[in-house]
């Protein structure tokens, strides 16, 4: 049985970090990118995966910094935060955002992933959620882009959705998270209060909770 998401957040990022082991570098090569793709990750094997994507002026390291990896680590999950084309340590690949993400899973493969997304990321993750074959275990949906374009879509596609926003932000309205999160059946949305674009930085705390909040109501579903 997993660590109550109430306790782990009393640990705090400091107190997880303790209790998991250190984030392991690695490298992949995915065919849509045409060289390796790098990556952090941390927690059991076994765990269920949850794979961190990230925003334009991010890379993996956000998460590790921010003490996420731990954290999942060291709630039982196999937390792994990927560079991606063209950002960190992984080589660039332009037009690659429809198919990387879907080649990513296989090529590790990940089974029954979710997928958390930022802003940017919302390109590469969008495609493979709404892609039949994909079976992804849920999607974390952090104001990303291609929300309208995606949206609709989303919503017949099945997989469980946390809509995360901040009340803040001034890239995407928080307007699109609410209809986004409106017509997912059993879509859950979370507004982070002061937040702005990168509502996940501005309270890590908060997202933390609502993070593990969802994946613990996706093992209990499943």
């Amino acid at each position: 049985m997993r660590t109550p998401a109430a306790a782990l957040c009393a640990l705090g990022a400091l107190g997880c970090a303790a209790l998991a082991a250190a984030a392991e570098p690695g490298t992949i090569a995915v065919a849509a990118t045409g060289g390796e793709v790098h990556y952090l990750a941390a927690g059991p094997a076994a765990g269920r995966p949850v794979l961190l994507l990230h925003g334009a002026r991010f890379d993996a390291t956000t998460w590790e910094g921010l003490g996420t990896l731990d954290l999942l680590a060291a709630a039982g999950y196999r937390a792994i935060a990927v560079d991606l084309p063209g950002y960190g340590r992984s080589r660039d690949a332009r037009g690659a955002e429809d198919a990387f993400l879907g080649r990513l899973v296989r090529k590790m493969g990940l089974v029954s992933p979710v997928v958390v997304a930022p802003s940017m990321s919302g390109r590469f993750a969008y495609p493979l959620a709404v892609d039949p074959r994909s079976a992804l275990g849920g999607l974390v949906a952090v104001a990303p882009a291609g929300t309208p374009e995606f949206g609709d879509r989303l919503a017949s596609s099945g997989v469980p959705l946390l809509v995360v926003w901040g009340d803040q932000d001034a890239v995407f309205p928080l307007a699109q998270g609410r209809r986004l999160a409106a017509a997912v059946p059993d879509g859950r949305l979370a507004v982070l209060e002061g937040a702005g674009h990168a509502c996940y930085l501005d309270r890590p705390d908060r997202f933390h909770r609502v993070l593990l909040d969802f994946l613990a109501a996706i093992d209990e579903g499943s």
